[in-house]
Parts: structure tokens; sequence; C-alpha cells
């Protein structure tokens, strides 16, 4: 995922407004609008695609179905703190698509553009989530992705990526400016856990399936990507957080199925 570089100067005034900014979305989920299956329903939001995938890809069909399950769960959150929530475009693509953050490309992977609120997914990604990384892959994994993205979109509406960006302006060092990065992607792993715990009770989920999803938050750690593409580790370079840390925030997310558990920023 590509994300401006951000500092940790400031982090108390940015933890202060992240605590408020969550505590109104706390006192329940209230998440009584959400689908019945991820597989085999209509689209609730088509998204932008390009023309050739345009009712003829099922990645497509499954991708728009997961993002329409995630606008209902945060339109029914924002709505239940009086807030209202503006619904993020999705655009799938395979190798390179125009983004409104200067382009986006399979280099890149999935990630979430803020001044065009569009999420821009490689329909390729997910192979190379498994071949490259080792996840063992599923439905359950690719849905985590994309909901983590989205994750991204609610810190956009929230206001917490803006006040980040802030905070980046007056860092002392690169490294505290990738740790504050780090707190911005493990909520974002955290409200793709308030989202999965919406659909904990309705049979979505298999049993064991949720599983896909705890294992791709993991294969996509910045210690276990280094160690494969580096062979080894360095943590002061870290803008994601380790495989230990985005499991633990995605669990408290699904655990609990409350964002104001999600403050990543103490």
């Amino acid at each position: 995922m590509s994300r401006p570089g951000m500092a940790i100067g400031g982090l108390g005034g940015v933890g202060i407004i992240v605590v408020l900014l969550l505590n109104l979305l706390g006192g329940g989920s209230g998440l009584d609008q959400i689908i019945g299956q991820l597989d085999g329903q209509a689209p609730q939001q088509p998204g932008a695609q390009p023309e050739e995938f345009q009712g003829e890809d099922d990645y497509e069909v499954f991708a728009s179905t997961v993002l329409g399950s995630t606008d209902d769960t945060w339109n029914a959150i924002f709505q239940t703190s009086g807030l209202t929530y503006v619904e993020p475009t999705l655009v799938l693509f395979r190798d390179v698509a125009s983004s409104g953050c200067g382009g986006a490309n399979s280099a890149v992977g999935p990630h979430y553009c803020p001044l065009d609120e569009t999420i821009y997914i490689d329909e390729t990604f997910f192979d190379e989530l498994v071949s490259r990384f080792g996840a063992q892959g599923g439905d359950v994994a690719e849905a985590y992705v994309i909901a983590h993205e989205v994750g991204h979109h609610v810190q956009k509406r929230l206001g917490v990526m803006e006040e980040v960006q802030r905070a980046q302006q007056t860092a002392g060092s690169q490294t505290e400016a990738n740790e504050l990065s780090v707190m911005l992607e493990l909520q974002a792993d955290c409200f793709a856990g308030v989202w999965a715990n919406s659909l904990r009770e309705v049979g979505v989920f298999l049993p064991g399936e949720i599983q896909e999803a705890i294992d791709a938050a993991a294969a996509v750690g910045d210690d276990r990507i280094q160690e494969q593409v580096e062979g080894q580790i360095s943590p002061e370079r870290w803008t994601h957080g380790s495989s230990a840390q985005r499991v633990e925030w995605f669990t408290t997310g699904f655990e609990t199925g409350d964002p104001s558990e999600c403050n990543t920023f103490g």
C-alpha cells in the first residue's frame, strides 16, 4: 500500500483526537444491516470498474459484494453515532490504472487514495499473496484485504488520516514517521476486524475460515516481508507493522466489534 510519509511529532495531540473520534463511535456497533452471504449475492455497489471487467468477471462481483457489506457495517456504525458515512469507490484493474493519487500499478498493490476516496486493487495481487508471501489464500483472505482498505477510508472520513499526516510534518526522524504510519495501518486492520465481527453470527464464515484473514494479515507483516525479500529484519523501517501486530489488531476488532477499541495510537 502506498501512503504519504508520516511523522510521530505531536503524537500526543493526535492521540487525543483519535481517542475522541473513536469514543464517538463507541457504545455498540448497531450492526443491523448486514448481508446474509458473501458469495452468490448481487453486488450492492459496482464501483468504477474498467470496461473490460464489467459484467464479466466473477471477482468483480465478489469484491463489489464485500464492499457492499462493509458499506452496510460502517453506515450503521456512523448512523448510530449521529454521523454520515460517505461510501468509497472500488476500482479493479490489472497491471495499471489511473488514480487520483498519481496512478495505480501492480507494484503498488492494493491501496486507498484519499484524494478521490477510491480503493484500487489489482486482481493479480491475490495470486501473489499466496505464491510470494505464503498466505493460505481464499475468499475470506481477499475480503480482509478489501476491508483493510475500507478501514483507511473510515480514517479519512473521521479525520484521523489528516491529523496523522499533519503530525508527520513535525517528525524528528524518518523512524518516527514510520512508527506513526504503522499505527495508522494497524488501526485499519482493527477496522477490518470490526467488519468481520458484523458477519460473525450470520453464517457467512464457515468454521475456521476466519483463519484465512488472520493468515493473510500475518503474511503481509513487515518483518515477514523483509525477511523474505532482504534476508533481515529492520523494525526502524517498518511502515505497516509486524505479523504479530497485524494479527493482534485484526483480532481485537473481530473479537470486540467495537471501533472504539481500535485506538492504536495509545
